[in-house]
């Protein structure tokens, strides 16, 4: 398994010490990692996105750093035309993550059901779209994939639906190991489910208290009876050891990627959290 770090993991550095997404790279290739996701913003990747990415790619080579994945957001579960364009968006993605030499881009699905909409009315509407831009994706060399986030489709029985639905050797799952709890799901048995489905992996870590007694700070409630914190991997409640071995067994021997969204200082939250990962792989 190789390690990464995410983009996302610096989002509140870059803020709070106004850096910009090159100095996030630079950053990242001193916490010894082998690569570096980029998570996609327009504030990052101005009006030429293409350029963008060649830059980013010259500096991840400058740093020894491989592009690990490139992730991006869209709501395919829209009328056709809307559909239509977001399909086009998402063809453009997958350019700047080939452009970027990622071979791993996840982008979004849904995120929802809307007045009653059934998981099968969902899938009928969303499928074909996916797999049209798993087909252009596959003539680009890259892999697309759904993650386990959004409040929807974050359950495994939902999520291997849409997978087995899709049909395509290039088009799986980017498996948050923390994700799971925001319904309140089982992060071991999730991931037991899903592992052979895994293309990317994203270690996460979270806080855990009923959402009846929340600070009003630094926690979010979800759709379930708890709230949850981002926490340095290893600090939380995720079982990260049971589920490392899960990959294992299922023979992933891909990207992990860190995504740390505590509310501590970001790069002593990742550098922790990079530790208790090398340990544990």
């Amino acid at each position: 398994m190789k390690t990464a770090v995410s983009t996302y993991s610096l989002w509140g550095w870059c803020g709070q010490h106004r850096k910009s997404i090159e100095a996030a790279v630079d950053l990242v290739g001193t916490f010894g990692v082998d690569g570096i996701e980029f998570v996609a913003r327009s504030s990052d990747e101005g009006a030429n996105p293409i350029a963008w990415a060649k830059k980013m790619r010259r500096r991840c080579d400058a740093m020894g750093l491989k592009v690990a994945g490139y992730c991006t957001g869209t709501d395919l579960m829209v009328p056709p035309a809307e559909q239509a364009k977001a399909i086009g968006e998402l063809k453009a993605r997958v350019d700047i993550a080939a452009e970027l030499g990622a071979t791993r881009m996840r982008h979004d699905v849904t995120h929802g059901p809307k007045a009653g909409e059934t998981l099968s009315q969902i899938l009928k509407t969303v499928v074909p779209a996916i797999q049209e831009v798993a087909d252009y994706a596959a003539g680009k060399g890259v892999t697309t994939s759904l993650e386990n986030h959004g409040f929807y489709l974050q359950t495994a029985d939902r999520i291997g639906k849409v997978i087995d639905a899709v049909k395509r050797d290039n088009y799986g799952l980017t498996l948050d190991l923390g994700n799971f709890l925001c319904l309140d799901q089982d992060p071991v048995a999730s991931t037991r489910a899903l592992a052979k489905h895994a293309v990317m992996v994203h270690a996460k870590d979270f806080h855990v208290r009923s959402k009846t007694s929340l600070p009003p700070s630094g926690w979010f409630a979800t759709p379930t009876k708890i709230g949850l914190r981002g926490a340095i991997l290893g600090h939380g409640v995720v079982d990260l050891p049971a589920q490392i071995k899960l990959l294992k067994k299922a023979k992933y021997d891909g990207w992990i990627s860190l995504e740390f969204e505590g509310i501590e200082e970001p790069v002593m939250g990742i550098k922790l959290g990079l530790e208790y990962l090398r340990m544990l792989i």
